[in-house]
């Protein structure tokens, strides 16, 4: 491989969310972080080139958005996922979640309920609550393993009034890849129903061998004139901290009336930095990100051999795409504060506690995989000997 993902690079005292928070976070400086989802990591070189690049300009100013920025966006989707994005459907956004949040405000009346697949990523919950809405939850299913949808019951919220819906595709904290039968039969419940759908798909490019994601808005032209769908490099190269994502909205009312909105609250001005950063990953980081993939499939493949060793009473759901692996830690009668002293008191380690995705996450964890494999097995290593602990 072309890339070292074992080296291990120092990031307490960079100012990081997920490294240098920890004694206030958890109550422990020591404590090893696998929670947010950022990659313990070095971006592409090409990013890191160009990035110093810009720095050494030394000055600061208003950027544009330029035509490679657009093209090395709309090459990406069409080489990875074949979809024919047109330049003119993308409008940057700080973030997916403002996204979210925007789509729910615009499309959406106060008061309303918005329909969410729980357990799922914590911020669709905040974005719908503190926009005034309510959340309607169709909870997924655990099946062979892996979640599926419960298409009964999103009938029934529709059939109660629910006019928006936020998808996760691929999902967090589950890992699915959904297939084509599966989006299909939703997509074709909100045309039936005139249900929106805003679909969050910042981990499209994190698929592992066997699984292809699918763009909602790539199935059929109905779809995608009743849908706005979430992007970003951010997780896939390791940059979330630069702020970069887009949207596309191929509904030219749709998206007039989201861009007027963008433009109201001065959102629509780009970052110094991410368009550049965005062409070079893009244009440049192909290479990196399918030996990434490889490396992230080796970390997967120790975690669940390591659990089905040491750890046989928790149950992970193998990935079929994300750096995100979720354990069903039921089986250890444990509660939340429980979990959160197994985790933080008594392993030194910090996973994301499964209830912050919903009721139906409680008695499950989140491990992010994507570190360096060393990183790994220490933070295995810590959590099981606390459980033996704990069970002897």
């Amino acid at each position: 491989m072309s890339y070292n993902f074992d080296r291990k690079i120092n990031r307490y005292n960079t100012n990081s969310y997920k490294w240098d928070q920890s004694q206030k976070l958890f109550g422990d400086k020591d404590i090893l972080p696998l929670w947010v989802a950022d990659m313990d990591f070095e971006s592409p070189p090409a990013v890191k080139e160009i990035l110093n690049e810009r720095a050494k300009h030394g000055i600061y100013g208003y950027t544009i958005i330029t035509e490679g920025y657009l093209n090395a966006i709309t090459s990406w989707f069409q080489r990875r996922h074949h979809w024919v994005l047109d330049p003119k459907w993308l409008i940057d956004t700080p973030s997916v979640v403002t996204a979210l949040s925007l789509a729910v405000e615009l499309f959406s009346e106060p008061g309303s309920s918005v329909i969410v697949q729980s357990p799922v990523y914590y911020p669709f919950y905040s974005v719908i609550s503190m926009n005034d809405r309510k959340v309607a939850n169709n909870p997924l299913i655990i099946r062979n393993g892996r979640y599926e949808m419960d298409y009964e019951n999103l009938e029934e919220w529709m059939k109660a009034g629910s006019k928006l819906m936020l998808l996760c595709s691929p999902h967090n904290p589950g890992g699915r890849v959904w297939e084509r039968n599966e989006l299909m039969r939703l997509g074709e419940l909100c045309q039936q129903y005139g249900v929106m759908v805003v679909s969050d798909e910042i981990h499209c490019d994190l698929v592992f061998t066997g699984k292809n994601h699918i763009p909602f808005a790539s199935l059929s032209e109905e779809f995608a004139q009743n849908s706005l769908i979430c992007l970003a490099p951010t997780k896939t190269f390791n940059m979330p901290g630069l702020q970069s994502s887009f949207v596309a909205i191929s509904n030219a009312k749709i998206r007039e009336k989201f861009a007027h909105r963008i433009k109201s609250l001065n959102l629509h001005m780009t970052n110094f930095f991410a368009p550049d950063a965005v062409q070079a990953a893009y244009d440049h980081g192909e290479v990196w990100l399918d030996e990434l993939l490889i490396y992230l499939q080796g970390n997967i493949d120790y975690t669940m051999n390591f659990i089905a060793e040491q750890l046989p009473v928790l149950k992970p759901m193998r990935p079929e795409g994300t750096y995100l692996l979720w354990i069903d830690c039921r089986g250890l009668n444990r509660d939340t504060a429980s979990l959160k002293e197994l985790m933080f008191g008594k392993a030194k380690v910090a996973f994301s506690e499964g209830s912050i995705f919903g009721l139906e996450g409680r008695g499950f964890l989140r491990i992010n995989l994507a570190c360096p494999q060393s990183v790994l097995r220490e933070a295995l290593d810590r959590f099981s000997h606390a459980v033996q602990q704990l069970v002897n």
